[in-house]
């Protein structure tokens, strides 16, 4: 089984190019928003003690089949241990499949992810996101606030690869993906 993990800073593309790595290797998508919508929708807020037992039911679950891999999109602030302890924790959970683990890291300018934290595309999947003001407004929150962007060789993954993807179509970043992995 594969796990291929994206992570970016917020409005980077991560489902976007997630979506589109899906359709060239049959990998499953797990955008992040698939267990923070749901959530959002029932409690009226974010709960994140219950969007992780969500996330966990689903690893396990997927972790259990035959199914070649899931691509799993989040958000990762470097400067926040917790969410290292996360990963670690997602990898735990497929580790005993024999699982091969992939890092994908999105960079791109601010000024870029402003205009894709409009694109309908996400608008669609998450409806969190459909006040753009608002979402905007926290997207340079978060940038302020984390550090959403890892060091050179801070990533411990033996397959990892940082994509600019400022310029890039999803479609190209993900055949980028695809070979580099051999996916």
């Amino acid at each position: 089984m594969k796990l291929v993990f994206i992570t970016g800073s917020g409005a980077v593309g991560k489902m976007t190019v997630g979506q589109e790595l899906m359709k060239l290797t049959g990998l499953r998508l797990f955008h992040n928003h698939m267990a923070i919508e749901p959530v959002l929708a029932v409690f009226g807020e974010y709960d994140g003690q219950a969007v992780s037992e969500i996330r966990d039911v689903i690893f396990r679950r997927f972790a259990a089949s035959d199914r070649y891999g899931m691509i799993f999109t989040f958000m990762w602030a470097f400067d926040v241990r917790e969410d290292w302890d996360y990963v670690e924790h997602v990898k735990g959970i497929f580790a005993s499949r024999g699982t091969e683990f992939y890092c994908v890291e999105l960079v791109a300018s601010r000024e870029v992810r402003l205009e894709r934290n409009a694109t309908e595309n996400r608008r669609r999947h998450k409806p969190s996101k459909t006040d753009t003001e608002a979402s905007s407004r926290r997207l340079i929150r978060e940038d302020e606030n984390y550090r959403l962007v890892s060091r050179e060789g801070e990533v411990p993954f033996e397959n990892y690869l940082r994509i600019d993807n400022t310029r890039m179509p999803p479609e190209e970043a993900a055949r980028l993906i695809r070979d580099t992995f051999r996916l």
